[in-house]
């Protein structure tokens, strides 16, 4: 397989065509960027580190019988995936009250949700990829009601796969977001990636935080949150 021309290139990303007809060749970047894209910055080996990250989640993922894009990863950075028509939905799934929700709610952060709860925001960067409902996305066309409602069971479940593995590692998750995408036949997959950058992981024990929140708010030691987060799940921490 060949790569091919560059596709497309987003703030943690670069997708490829490749020789292979239905795959593309993912590039994990360094880049960091928070506040839609009004903060910027690099983290040494966080592609590295997102690379394997989401390689593991993704691949646990698929043997819990959640179908996704992830086929392999070919190097330290680059992974090979399935092609996608990505849905511009970017799913939410809470279990407890943080960033958005937190002040959007005036609830203190750290406060559990009595259950999961399902957010919608249009992948719109221009318009900050505002929060939407269910009949914002039926007037947009986004994606029809009946897969809207497979998109929404398949996050839900996705949360319960992840928090049991989690809680394992004494991890929590607080929240995440996440991406689908049809198949070139038309089904509906999970795209994109599973990583610190577009999850919130706390400690259990300490509730300290182990994920980008570290890099929006200035908290130091990004590397070595993400560093942590690779090491507790299972990966090899060498960068």
């Amino acid at each position: 397989m060949e790569k091919l021309e560059m596709l497309y290139e987003g703030k943690a990303k670069k997708v490829f065509k490749t020789s292979e007809s239905g795959k593309c060749w993912i590039e994990y970047k360094d880049d960091a960027t928070a506040f839609n894209g009004e903060k910027k910055g690099k983290i040494a080996g966080k592609g590295t580190m997102n690379n394997e990250i989401s390689a593991i989640f993704l691949s646990l993922l698929k043997e819990k019988g959640v179908n996704n894009h992830f086929v392999q990863r070919i190097s330290g950075t680059e992974q090979i995936v399935l092609q996608v028509e990505i849905i511009p939905i970017e799913v939410v799934v809470r279990n407890i009250a943080a960033g958005s929700l937190a002040k959007r709610l005036g609830w203190e952060e750290g406060k559990e949700l009595p259950q999961a709860i399902v957010e919608y925001y249009y992948k719109n960067d221009e318009l900050g990829d505002p929060i939407i409902n269910n009949d914002h996305i039926a007037l947009l066309g986004l994606t029809s009601e009946s897969d809207l409602t497979k998109i929404r069971n398949q996050a839900l479940k996705i949360n319960k796969i992840l928090q049991e593995f989690l809680k394992m590692k004494d991890l929590i998750l607080v929240d995440f977001k996440l991406e689908f995408g049809k198949t070139l036949e038309g089904e509906i997959i999970l795209a994109d990636e599973i990583s610190p950058d577009t999850c919130r992981f706390w400690d259990a024990s300490t509730k300290e935080k182990l994920d980008k929140d570290r890099f929006r708010r200035d908290l130091g030691n990004v590397k070595e949150a993400y560093q942590e987060i690779l090491r507790r799940i299972g990966g090899t921490v060498g960068v």
